[in-house]
């Protein structure tokens, strides 16, 4: 249900507490005295039937005799109580509680029993086994945590109750505060994606901040985080980092797969900024809604102590940061205003007995820098140098924490004074830290967010036009399999599946008998100098395991003779297992190539998923692998290579050409492809995959799948991203202009500039509801790259030229109940039907995604419009509270 009457809960007018106590140390008693306590201005009802009062206030023996209608419940009772107080709740007209009391469990039946107790009066549940619920700037501190947290514009979600009040512990001395903090608890209800969907329309939130431990709903809460990331910065620290699968695994993939690398991955396409300790979640939180995301952070510093700066340089270089050339320019003016001494590159030293003038000086030409993104200035305590009035004089060339709009962070070493110069420099806007790794670790989060930002804008087709596929042919193959009673295809199989979907393979010859392997080896050696042959066995994964693959065989004799040695070893190691013959190919030898595993792997969480790295026989030994969430496109699949180490080598070094970055990218492409297209593809291997400057080649192969699954049309719906649905495109023609219509992709956006400038400006004025002339490239992006589970938009492109002629757009709420709709057409081409078309588009859309009603807020002045949408069959209806605009409403349910 994601978002609704939720308000209820964050913005409570009246709280009734069930299990109010008097009885000390008891949790009701703890709860009730923090309402209390807190300052809550609106009404406090304790409920207990065993008192008549607690804490002086009238107490109630049941939700029935309140004497009004409490906005919020929190209940503190015994489990077995629970469901019953929820309906008797839900009946009162109560839309929201926070169910403290944890033995709620699906074991008992008590879980499913409070969830069908507020089913019908579509009651919320924050909880069970929750620490409760924080609402700092309404004065709620509806919980058992040991202190109230102050108010400030951070929320804080957490799935451990001990985690959010050693965090609110920590905040307090550190000077932050909080707009909300809710304890998740058991989720039974309310989980991570809905409070994500909460946050990210609150005024009061500048900034949102995660302790997770698991996720429940995966399309939801990706979601729900990429509609929030777009909006402010997300922050997530996720436990269980170094959790190892001890699940023997059928696949490479299956087995380098662990759950932290998915998790990673999730949280970088959802655009969410990970970082790895408690503290660091609230240093990230300030410096990201302080700072724009950088493309790049090259960081210059300015420092009265050399042996700081030097730290500063390591941790960052440590968390992949860039530290800045200085150019000659900025060198000269250095020269000019510091002592013969200084550093004379970066970082700067300034030298220990700098003055604030000094100070004031270098800081600026730093900052003038062409080649400087970031300014770091880092103060250590001397007898010769005040750090008060060096705070004081970088204070002063702060504007709202920059220097010629240029991030500027601070690093005052020591205590004492250094606490009061850190103090200066907070006061001013500026931010400043303890530690130079602290410091360095903080500028990383902005170039860490812009990476996480980029991921969050792309949203890859499902149907790419340059992925080449043959899924008839796939189709085939798996039918096979599955009437075959298998899982698990054979190598043969496998490379025919990899070849259809454009990843070149050698060519292979199947037999079934040593003899045959002798007289295919004799074909293919007229044009190879060797052969390698291997073992097919449907009982064995892992052929190299028992030596059933013999290479560098330059005989048909050898070839026979080996396929032979084959069959002795398996008769011996693995006896059970049935041959059902030899896979006979050429010798691919590429010297200098590199050996690349590709593969798919299925998380519990977050469905298919992809792997690449470093391949081989020893890719769990190298252990370079990275993971994403398909679908991919080429932007998605250059940045999961330049996740590993062998990313760097694929570049070329020394004697060796660069790799075909082209050829490994489509090879990408075509795994997340058949990912999309079929649901039945458990997992899959290919390794090696040889690149090198020619192109990449497929040496082998392995693919599981479902056999029920076979038949299941694409897209696949275990996809934790929903993808692009390709099945939404038709031509339409009208007065002689023929279109395509079909759902916005992302390249879309080289069409705007044009399309924009065809639009006369008060058409622009009628479509944005006031005059626009600019339109940023990051509105650019946010019209052309979308989450299709909550947003669509269809474009109408000329057929002839493929220029943009109209858009309509739909935009639905969280709980998928309304969504609200646009329109624009090409100035030129109004009154030709084109925007009944794509009026209609988005209406058909809207029914068949199981969406209840389309709204448009249209200006009363637009009377060609509201002429259009009555003669759909809209409702037109004055706006409730802006005037001058119309409603315009569609029940399509």
């Amino acid at each position: 249900m994601t978002i609704r009457n939720l308000e209820y809960a964050v913005g409570p007018k009246s709280v009734a507490v069930f299990g109010a106590s008097v009885r000390d140390g008891s949790v009701g008693r703890v709860v009730f005295d923090n309402i209390v306590n807190g300052g809550f201005e609106g009404e406090i009802w304790p409920v207990n039937p065993k008192y008549s009062q607690v804490a002086g206030r009238p107490c109630y023996a049941k939700a029935a005799d309140l004497p009004g209608i409490p906005d919020l419940g929190v209940i503190v009772t015994p489990p077995e109580t629970v469901p019953g107080i929820v309906r008797e709740l839900g009946e009162k007209g109560t839309r929201a509680a926070v169910v403290i009391t944890a033995g709620l469990t699906r074991e008992n039946g008590l879980r499913q029993a409070m969830l069908d107790a507020a089913k019908p009066t579509l009651l919320r549940i924050i909880g069970p086994n929750t620490l409760g619920l924080m609402i700092p700037p309404v004065k709620l501190n509806a919980g058992f945590a040991h202190m109230a947290a102050r108010p400030g514009n951070i929320a804080l979600l957490s799935q451990s109750g001990a985690i959010a009040t050693s965090l609110i512990d920590w905040a307090a001395d550190n000077n932050v505060g909080f707009s909300q903090i809710v304890s998740l608890g058991d989720m039974a209800d309310v989980d991570v994606g809905d409070c994500l969907d909460m946050l990210a329309g609150d005024g009061r939130t500048r900034a949102i901040v995660m302790y997770l431990e698991t996720i429940t709903n995966p399309r939801k809460f990706m979601s729900a985080a990429r509609a929030a990331a777009r909006i402010k910065p997300v922050i997530a620290i996720k436990s269980g980092r170094h959790e190892q699968s001890a699940k023997a695994a059928a696949t490479h993939t299956g087995a380098l797969s662990g759950a932290d690398r998915v998790i990673e991955a999730a949280l970088l396409r959802a655009g969410i900024l990970r970082v790895k300790g408690l503290a660091e979640l609230f240093d990230a939180a300030e410096t990201t809604a302080r700072f724009a995301p950088l493309e790049r952070a090259r960081v210059g510093i300015v420092t009265n102590g050399g042996g700081a700066g030097v730290l500063a340089v390591d941790q960052l270089i440590d968390c992949k940061g860039e530290l800045a050339a200085f150019s000659p320019g900025t060198v000269a003016r250095l020269d000019a205003v510091l002592p013969p001494t200084w550093s004379h590159a970066n970082p700067a030293d300034i030298i220990g007995d700098a003055p604030p003038e000094r100070y004031k000086a270098a800081v600026e030409a730093v900052a003038a820098d062409p080649g400087t993104d970031v300014v770091l200035v880092m103060n250590c305590p001397t007898g010769l140098g005040s750090p008060l009035a060096a705070a004081r004089a970088v204070a002063e060339l702060t504007r709202e924490g920059k220097i010629r709009q240029k991030p500027v962070l601070t690093c005052w070493l020591g205590e004492h004074t250094a606490r009061d110069g850190r103090r200066i420099l907070q006061d001013a806007g500026v931010a400043s830290f303890e530690t130079p790794a602290d410091a360095s670790t903080a500028i990383s989060y902005l170039s860490d967010w812009s990476r996480a930002q980029r991921s969050l804008m792309r949203t890859p087709s499902s149907r790419s036009e340059d992925t080449i596929s043959d899924r008839e042919a796939v189709l085939a193959i798996f039918r096979q399999v599955a009437a075959e009673g298998r899982r698990m295809l054979t190598e043969p199989e496998a490379k025919a599946v990899i070849s259809a979907y454009g990843i070149p393979v050698p060519e292979t010859v199947v037999v079934k008998t040593a003899d045959e392997a002798e007289k295919a080896a004799g074909r293919l050696l007229k044009g190879a100098q060797q052969v390698v042959v291997k073992l097919l066995s449907k009982a064995i994964s892992h052929k190299s395991d028992i030596g059933g693959v013999v290479l560098n065989l330059a005989t048909a004799a050898a070839v026979g003779e080996a396929a032979r040695s084959i069959e002795a070893r398996v008769r011996k190691q693995a006896p059970q297992a049935t041959i059902e013959g030899y896979a006979v190919q050429p010798m691919i030898a590429r010297k200098q190539a590199q050996e690349l595993i590709l593969g798919v792997g299925h998380d519990p969480i977050f469905g298919p998923a992809i792997l690449f790295g470093a391949g081989g026989v020893a890719v769990e030994v190298m252990d370079d692998t990275a993971m994403a969430l398909p679908p991919l496109d080429d932007v998605l699949a250059g940045d999961l290579i330049e996740q590993t180490r062998i990313g760097r080598l694929l570049a070329g070094f020394r004697d060796r050409k660069p790799a075909d970055r082209g050829a490994i990218v489509t090879a990408l492409n075509g795994v997340s492809q058949m990912i999309v297209d079929f649901p039945c593809v458990v997992s899959l291997d290919i390794n090696p995959l040889l690149a090198d400057a020619d192109g990449v080649i497929a040496l082998d192969a392995r693919i599981e799948i479902e056999p029920e699954r076979v038949e299941e049309q694409g897209p696949n719906p275990a996809l934790a991203i929903r993808p692009y649905p390709s099945g939404w495109e038709r031509e339409f023609s009208a007065d002689g202009g023929h279109y395509h219509i079909r759902p916005i992709k992302p390249a879309d956006i080289a069409l705007y500039p044009q399309f924009l400038a065809s639009i006369s400006p008060d058409d622009l004025r009628l479509r944005f509801l006031s005059p626009r002339k600019h339109f940023p490239d990051q509105m650019l992006k946010r019209l052309t790259q979308l989450d299709y589970d909550r947003d669509m938009a269809f474009v109408a492109l000329e057929a002839s030229s493929g220029a943009l002629a109209g858009v309509s757009r739909l935009s639905c709420n969280p709980d998928r109940t309304v969504a609200e709709y646009a329109l624009l057409v090409r100035t030129d081409l109004q009154g030709h039907g084109l925007g009944w078309e794509l009026l209609s588009q988005i209406v058909d859309y809207a029914k068949a995604d199981g969406i209840g009603r389309i709204e448009g807020m249209v200006l009363s002045e637009n009377t060609r419009m509201l002429a259009m949408c009555r003669e759909f069959g809209f409702s037109i209806a004055h706006h409730p509270s802006q005037s001058g605009l119309s409603l315009a409403t569609l029940d399509i349910g």
